[in-house]
């Protein structure tokens, strides 16, 4: 569960908020002037977030290096033509 709440009330219940999310597994979402700001997550969440985008990262790497040689305007035309036929259904 999400439980959104300003960083204000955040600081006067930063206990109960973390018992919360070490027992529940709840996740914390804190907005200051009713944006998102930050969000508090129990520890075995954040280490999977952080593989992800370890793995996100190298795959972008991988992916930059295999399309190095080919050149910009190329590649966006190619990008823009599959982006149109995903759109009308082809």
């Amino acid at each position: 569960m999400i439980t959104e709440t300003s960083a204000v009330k955040f600081r006067q219940n930063l206990g109960e908020m973390i018992n919360q999310v070490q027992y529940r597994h709840d996740s914390i979402l804190i907005k200051k002037d009713g944006k998102p700001v930050a969000a508090l997550v129990d520890a075995r969440l954040f280490g999977r977030i952080r593989r992800m985008e370890q793995r996100f990262d190298a795959l972008s790497s991988r992916l930059e290096k295999g399309f190095s040689e080919v050149p910009q305007e190329e590649g966006m035309r190619e990008i823009e033509s599959v982006i149109a036929d995903e759109r009308s259904g082809s």
